[in-house]
């Protein structure tokens, strides 16, 4: 039996935004962004378990708390390889399947996760990849052994947050699907993550005008509402070569 586990690689410490994962979306009412993130994942019936894979570290002990007050798993490993981290997680629960996304992107591509774990099972892929769509909002689906196999043979800058650029590096050893995005969310122009304050504050303004569908915002009602907040874009666009250049590497 498949067991698809949601991972979630956490840690406090970066030179952008400190504690990102922490940050309110909505400040009122002490929603975080990994609060919006457990409660879409519990509303996903594909995923069978949520596991935090937390880096090893005091400034990220509050992981620990946050997990044990939401009744979820964790496990804590080594903080630059974050693969192994999702491999532990994984294990935790005793999946078979990791659903990928980051802990600093609230606003995932939710409507396709069901599609895409259908297909991944139905053509027994080893790795089911959510790309083209707005920095924050792509997901990915990787077999454990997959995983293993690029912690295994890869080298160090494999083993990192560069998670399956193993297996993207590697295409002829694994089965791949990469999966279709509608032409009105290849949206490469827009980002939905968190790294910088500026992101921040673009998060926050769309959970405020959605927060009544939270947490199952549609991406496409928020690109057509980025869209009509040009200033909104303009704060984060400078932010975008620079993190599409490292993404689906």
């Amino acid at each position: 039996m498949r067991k698809l586990v949601a991972a979630i690689a956490c840690r406090n410490t970066s030179s952008r935004l400190f504690a990102k994962p922490l940050h309110n979306l909505d400040i009122a009412n002490n929603v975080t962004i990994l609060d919006y993130l457990l409660h879409l994942l519990q509303k996903i019936p594909c995923i069978s378990d949520i596991v935090l894979g937390i880096s090893e570290g005091i400034e990220n002990e509050i992981f620990k708390d946050y997990a044990r007050k939401h009744k979820i798993r964790f496990i804590v490993g080594d903080e630059k390889d974050v693969l192994h981290r999702l491999i532990l997680c994984c294990e935790k629960a005793e999946g078979t399947d990791v659903f990928r996304i980051t802990s600093e992107s609230p606003f995932t591509y939710f409507e396709d996760i069901g599609a895409a774990w259908n297909s991944h099972l139905k053509n027994d892929n080893d790795a089911t990849f959510m790309d083209n769509v707005p920095d924050g909002s792509n997901f990915e689906i990787i077999t454990l052994e997959a995983l293993k196999k690029s912690h295994n043979q890869g080298e160090d800058k494999h083993r990192s947050e560069l998670c399956t650029s193993f297996i993207r590096e590697n295409k002829k050893q694994f089965k791949i699907e990469l999966r279709d995005v509608p032409p009105a969310l290849q949206r490469l122009d827009l980002r939905l993550t968190v790294d910088y304050p500026e992101d921040l504050i673009l998060c926050r303004a769309v959970y405020e005008n959605f927060k009544d569908k939270a947490p199952l915002i549609p991406l496409k009602e928020i690109i057509e509402f980025l869209d009509l907040n040009p200033a909104l874009v303009r704060l984060t666009s400078q932010f975008c070569e620079e993190g599409y250049s490292t993404m689906y590497k």
